[in-house]
């Protein structure tokens, strides 16, 4: 299951996340959209229950929410922020 690496940690703010990859002190800055989901991915969703969430709670529909979770997270893995153990 994807999840964010051990040596991140994630804090919310007014508008959105904040998460610090401990290893180099980078910071990162995630708005609203964003922090929903690494917060339903610390809570052990998966990109497609987070992507129907997001469909359900925001003006965007199932497939544009689908590719945006899968972006975003295609992003965060790069920075070496969240794993997959797969």
């Amino acid at each position: 299951m994807t999840h964010l690496h051990p040596d991140v940690a994630c804090t919310a703010t007014e508008d959105g996340m904040i998460l610090l990859d401990e290893r180099d002190g980078r910071y990162w800055q995630l708005n609203a959209t964003g922090a929903a989901v690494v917060e339903a991915l610390v809570d052990g969703a998966t990109p497609r229950q987070i992507a129907d969430r997001l469909a359900a709670t925001r003006p965007v529909d199932r497939q544009r929410a689908c590719d945006d979770v899968t972006a975003l997270l295609t992003q965060l893995t790069r920075a070496g922020l969240v794993v997959d153990p797969a």
